[in-house]
């Protein structure tokens, strides 16, 4: 597979920004731009950014976005369910925090749903909603290459206890999504190294008896 794969380490919250690039197409597109997304910026210029994709709208994630839709013009997808959250400080967190300036975006372009299959950059990208962390989060699938936002880290899970977390659905979203992938998948999460499901089906402490 002709991929060119940029990670991006971002902002207070070391975020995982991500930036794909098809050596055959010349396109990429944008995973989660981020806070402080000065490092990528650099980045983007000579680049033809397709879209954005969100894993979910938590205020590390899309901290970055109002500067990248300047730089690239490229449409944003989102779930549904956190459409509102773009706009919202209150929703996407940054309204609860004295330390940060109120994130406010305009609305996604385009809506994600799961099971979809997006055709961007030259590639066939399967998107699955693993909610749980947040009710729209979801999980970007090329290949063997997933980007799982805040679902599952290397030797850990997604937080629940932010508003519309939860922990009994986090569990499904990796067990009956994340775990059926192929155990060779290169999980690239959206905080800390990137991992695979095998690794993290055999010594992730979080998810011991999960498996069937």
């Amino acid at each position: 597979m002709s991929l060119q794969l940029q990670s991006f380490v971002l902002g207070a919250f070391q975020t995982n920004a991500y930036l794909l690039t098809n050596s055959e197409t010349g396109q990429s597109i944008l995973i989660d731009p981020g806070m402080e997304p000065e490092a990528l910026l650099q980045q983007l210029p000579g680049k033809e950014v397709v879209a954005v994709l969100l894993t979910h709208a938590h205020l590390d994630h899309i901290g970055g976005l109002n500067q990248v839709r300047r730089l690239t013009k490229a449409p944003v997808y989102i779930h549904p369910l956190e459409q509102e959250w773009l706009s919202n400080p209150m929703l996407n967190g940054s309204g609860r925090y004295r330390d940060f300036e109120p994130i406010i975006c305009e609305p996604a372009e385009q809506s994600l749903a799961d099971g979809q299959t997006l055709k961007l950059a030259g590639w066939e990208i399967q998107v699955m909603h693993t909610p749980g962390h947040s009710p729209g989060s979801c999980s970007f699938v090329i290949g063997q290459h997933c980007f799982s936002g805040d679902v599952l880290f290397a030797q850990s899970i997604g937080r629940t206890d932010l508003p519309g977390g939860d922990y009994e659905t986090l569990m499904i979203s990796i067990q009956d999504k994340l775990f059926e992938l192929d155990d060779e998948t290169i999980i690239y999460p959206g905080h800390g190294p990137k991992t695979t499901i095998d690794r993290e089906k055999m010594t992730n402490p979080f998810v011991t008896g999960l498996l069937r």
